[in-house]
């Protein structure tokens, strides 16, 4: 049995996910272990402040992991792809999860929690992908698959998949994800205005992981499909309109009209959402007692007067 007093070590720490994670940890007094790989950054700085101890690890190189995952009772693994000027490397995002694993396995760590996607091993079943219509999304989703087998594969004593479903945070108008014109040129996206999506805030993730770390006999292998809420993009539209007292409403774009609008290359990937309904619900977290956040509450809190 691990010891209870023992680190978590917290990866993508100075990032959203593991940044939620790492301050709902702490704010639980659990001891907090930051993998960062320039400790003097203001990200790392600010989770220092607040009790974490930061180590310099790179992913991407396993030599320096050993001293990352030593002594830690459990992992909270988050990957990004890195980007190239060849394009987005998504080999390297299951190298990054594939070296923390091995690292940490040689280790003896007890517990490993890993965020994935909602859906992940399931996208090959939508409309059009046996055809070879949704290529775009081929390497994305495979990167995630690839990390989940090898998560299972492994088979720490303790482990748990995190699968969030589309972040919240993606339609604050200072990332222009969404509002590329600003707030007063409208949203701007290929999904379509009656297609559903479920929907979490970042935070959330902290709190499923929380959830895991602090009970970990009971989310041993389960495999969390993680959303706070699930809406109609016309119902998106108008919680924005209230939280930025701005009319919005949810368009319905072909791909040369968005990318006219100055929709990023990233955005065309959304038009898979139209025909993949991602399976995460919030009543899957609620049922395990983890409070999930409402859109509406995450766009008044974030967005609204008052944020």
């Amino acid at each position: 049995m691990s010891d209870p007093t023992a680190p978590v070590l917290v990866t993508g720490a100075t990032g959203r996910q593991g940044g939620a994670t790492a301050r709902t940890l702490l704010g639980q007094g659990v001891h907090v272990r930051a993998l960062v790989r320039d400790p003097h950054t203001e990200r790392a700085q600010a989770i220092e402040k607040l009790g974490a101890h930061l180590i310099v690890g790179d992913l991407t190189d396993p030599s320096t992991l050993e001293a990352a995952v030593s002594g830690v009772r459990g992992v909270f693994s988050v990957q990004m792809p890195a980007f190239t000027e060849e394009g987005v490397d998504f080999d390297n995002e299951i190298s990054q999860a594939h070296n923390l694993m091995a690292a940490a396995k040689a280790a003896g760590v007890r517990q490993f929690v890993q965020s994935s996607t909602s859906g992940v091993g399931r996208h090959t079943e939508a409309p059009g992908w046996a055809e070879g219509h949704w290529e775009i999304m081929d390497r994305p989703l495979g990167a995630k698959a690839a990390i989940e087998h090898r998560l299972r594969e492994l088979d720490f004593p303790r482990w748990t998949l995190l699968k969030p479903s589309f972040f919240m945070e993606n339609f604050e108008p200072s990332m222009r994800f969404y509002f590329p014109r600003g707030v007063e040129g409208g949203l701007v996206t290929l999904v379509k205005p009656g297609t559903h999506l479920a929907l979490v805030a970042t935070a959330d993730v902290g709190r499923a992981a929380v959830a895991a770390f602090s009970a970990p006999d009971e989310y041993h292998r389960l495999e969390l499909e993680l959303a706070g809420d699930y809406l109609p993009m016309t119902q998106i539209a108008e919680t924005l309109s209230r939280a930025l007292g701005h009319p919005l409403t949810a368009p319905e774009m072909t791909e040369d009209q968005a990318r006219a609008a100055g929709m990023a290359d990233m955005g065309a990937t959304h038009a898979f959402l139209n025909v993949f309904d991602q399976p995460a619900r919030p009543e899957f977290a609620r049922a395990l007692g983890i409070d999930v956040t409402s859109f509406e509450q995450w766009a008044q809190e974030q967005l609204g007067p008052a944020a």
